[in-house]
């Protein structure tokens, strides 16, 4: 939160990455795990993704009704398959798709002009500039550093669940022993979602 492992990072040669709204590097919210050496179908894989991403428009948008819940797992799904990726895909040959590709799919959906307007904020107004690119910071290195004390306490919580859900990804594409920090978890147990999200990862996380 205040810089605390950038002397750290310094010291061994490690990557430091600060995620800020006008910063230069980007986590995409809707890239998808690569797994090496599992039995994962890429349908199981879109499907998580689809639950993921529900979890974080909740925190950015705000809690859904069951119609919207519905029209946006509908919307999400739409999205993806935009860019080709469907149960048949082969993912590493695939390009996600970013923030305002969902937009545009709600605004072409029945009932999703009010999802699409309150989206609209993350894709062209105010907090565009936070997660509505493709990915582009290097994680190879043995220790990466997200930074997000520039960012305002009301992005903090969706930015650093994507963050984790970036991480999450990249343990499960390449399987090797690491230790995860997240210092000022509390940002995160505010909101039903991303506690929920941070349960099911300690669970899971000894596996991998």
């Amino acid at each position: 939160p205040e810089m605390e492992y950038k002397h750290l990072a310094d010291a061994v040669g490690g990557t430091y990455i600060n995620i800020s709204l006008a910063g230069t590097a980007k986590v995409n919210p809707f890239d998808l795990p690569r797994p090496v050496g599992e039995e994962i179908k890429t349908e199981d894989i879109i499907r998580s993704a689809v639950i993921t991403l529900k979890g974080l428009l909740r925190i950015m948008l705000g809690a859904f009704s069951q119609e919207e819940d519905s029209l946006m797992d509908r919307a999400l799904l739409e999205t993806y398959a935009k860019k080709d990726i469907t149960p048949t895909a082969d993912l590493s040959r695939v390009e996600p798709p970013i923030m305002s590709d969902l937009e545009a799919v709600l605004e072409g959906l029945e009932g999703g002009a009010s999802l699409a307007a309150r989206l609209k904020k993350y894709t062209g107004g105010t907090f565009a500039g936070l997660l509505n690119n493709p990915t582009n910071v290097d994680m190879r290195n043995q220790l990466v550093v997200f930074s997000v004390r520039d960012l305002e306490d009301e992005l903090r919580p969706m930015a650093i669940y994507t963050l984790i859900n970036y991480i999450w990804n990249i343990v499960r594409s390449e399987r090797k022993k690491r230790i995860l920090v997240i210092d000022e978890a509390w940002w995160l147990m505010q909101h039903d979602d991303s506690a929920k999200f941070i349960f099911a990862l300690v669970k899971r996380a000894r596996k991998y």
